[in-house]
């Protein structure tokens, strides 16, 4: 048995029944939607035409956001249903970034996931869906997919169908008859700076604003008129985030190199590395913690644990990276020296701190620029610019003969990191969402802050700083170095911001 919907666009009057339905049946607050309409116009006049689009979860077999949920509270039901129980909802906001259909939403009531669960109460009583029974034109066919007499099966068998984004491997179980690819493809459509009823807010659609209405429109093309608001999931607490976790990762990656490569042992190596390792580890956490909208359950993580989710698996990492960590700074106070097995294991794990989130964002099937290849190398690299950075700086303070290889390791890391955004932004993109998304980065709305802030203060100034330092000696090149760990570290933290803000720029839906 596998529950779907077949939407007839040939009869949608774009009423908004279903929706007025659904909020009643569900108690859906004002301002969320579990099932909405999309309007879209089409010509120039007088030949205008006006399409309507029913939009909601699709149910799909292989559903992204049930993958990511870190605490099962999203589960597909063996009769196709995608449901949630938002008694195990922790408010991640993960499922958010992985469905690639805009579906889910947090309910302000309860701070936690919520979506279409295809009326499933109702489903288990005989019932019909609520949005079913209200469509006055019965534009609305629910039924049993597997079952070959059924009215759905019929329709998906006998008729022209489509589904949203089926390239995404998500196997939707929503079909669409009579329908334009362009009502369903947001790439496709131009935005307006108003809609239909009311004016936009600002933040409704990141990659056209400050846009105009007819900023490289073309004349004639499908026009977004009517939607309602998908504000971006993530946002300053995640950027924050990935730049902790670098910090905290590469302390001790780096401190493993300065062992094993200098054979150095030193309050930089055995005290101070470890102790930021731990610190910034721990800063992540908290930050991790905070971001979620029901904090008070951020132990259902190791409770209700769902290991098909890299957000769990992340937690794990992170707690054995803190415990290796703390190993490290008890030999540092206790023992002459760190074994070579604990360096090689901390390192190691460092390695999984800094790369876990690689695969978390790539289960965020939703958001096409997150998906990069060159990704894992990348937070590789920012760990080490951001570990090597920030114990330059304190290696400045207290002197150290690390100083000269923390030097060369920050810059060959910058060059290297930057060698690798400029691989993402600039080699073709997969699609058009990749292509928008790094075209918001080098040209749009995010350029500012990318060439004046992100690469200037933390590519240009540093390595040029460095460059100098090395000519220079004494209390000079110290004042250089440590303005040139200053500058990398900002302008890692603005890039983080950057990449969060652009993969959620283009729309979904």
């Amino acid at each position: 048995m596998r529950y779907g919907f077949v939407i007839d666009q040939n009869r949608c009057i774009g009423c908004h029944a279903c929706t007025v339905a659904c909020k009643e049946e569900h108690n859906v607050a004002v301002g969320v939607f579990r099932t909405w309409v999309k309007y879209i116009e089409k010509g120039s006049f007088p030949d205008v035409s006006r399409h309507f689009a029913v939009l909601r979860c699709n149910h799909c077999d292989n559903a992204p956001c049930v993958e990511i949920c870190p605490t099962s509270a999203l589960f597909r039901r063996p009769d196709g249903i995608v449901d949630f129980d938002n008694a195990r909802c922790i408010g991640c906001k993960s499922c958010m970034q992985a469905c690639p259909y805009d579906a889910l939403y947090i309910d302000p009531k309860t701070d936690t996931a919520a979506k279409c669960n295809y009326c499933a109460h109702r489903v288990e009583t005989g019932l019909e869906p609520a949005c079913v029974i209200v469509c006055p034109t019965q534009a609305i066919i629910p039924g049993d997919l597997d079952d070959p007499s059924s009215r759905i099966a019929r329709t998906v068998t006998t008729q022209k169908v489509i589904a949203r984004k089926p390239h995404k491997g998500t196997q939707p179980k929503l079909f669409y008859v009579g329908v334009d690819g362009d009502l369903l493809e947001p790439t496709m459509l131009t935005s307006e700076r108003s809609y239909l009823w009311s004016e936009r807010r600002p933040d409704d659609d990141a990659y056209n604003l400050g846009a105009s209405s007819d900023d490289g429109a073309i004349p004639g093309a499908a026009r977004k008129v009517y939607d309602v608001a998908h504000p971006a999931p993530w946002g300053g607490k995640a950027a924050l985030y990935l730049l902790t976790k670098s910090i905290g990762a590469g302390a001790l990656m780096v401190a493993t190199m300065l062992t094993t490569v200098l054979g150095l042992s030193d309050v930089i190596t055995n005290i101070v590395s470890p102790l930021v390792a731990l610190i910034f580890t721990g800063l992540t956490s908290l930050i991790l913690i905070a971001d979620l909208k029901r904090p008070d359950r951020f132990y259902y993580l190791l409770t209700k644990s769902n290991f098909s989710s890299w957000l769990v698996w992340g937690s794990y990492i992170l707690i054995a990276y803190s415990a290796a960590a703390a190993a490290w700074l008890g030999f540092g106070f206790f023992a002459p020296g760190v074994p070579m097995s604990l360096a090689v294991l901390s390192a190691a794990l460092g390695v999984a701190t800094a790369g876990y989130t690689a695969f978390l964002f790539a289960q965020a099937k939703g958001r096409e620029l997150w998906q990069s290849p060159l990704f894992l190398w990348h937070l590789l690299v920012q760990a080490l610019i951001a570990g090597s950075a920030l114990l330059m700086l304190v290696a400045v303070v207290v002197g150290s003969a690390s100083i000269a290889f923390l030097s060369t390791l920050l810059a060959a890391s910058i060059a290297l990191g930057f060698a690798m955004v400029l691989a993402e932004l600039y080699l073709p993109p997969i699609d058009e969402n990749v292509r928008r998304a790094a075209e918001l980065i080098t040209s749009g709305a995010l350029s500012p802050k990318f060439w004046g802030l992100s690469v200037l203060i933390g590519v240009i100034v540093p390595i040029a700083l460095l460059w100098i330092a090395f000519a220079e000696s004494g209390i000079a090149a110290e004042t250089l170095r440590f303005v040139a760990a200053i500058a990398a570290l900002a302008g890692l933290a603005v890039f983080e911001s950057i990449w969060i803000d652009a993969g959620q720029a283009v729309p979904l839906s």
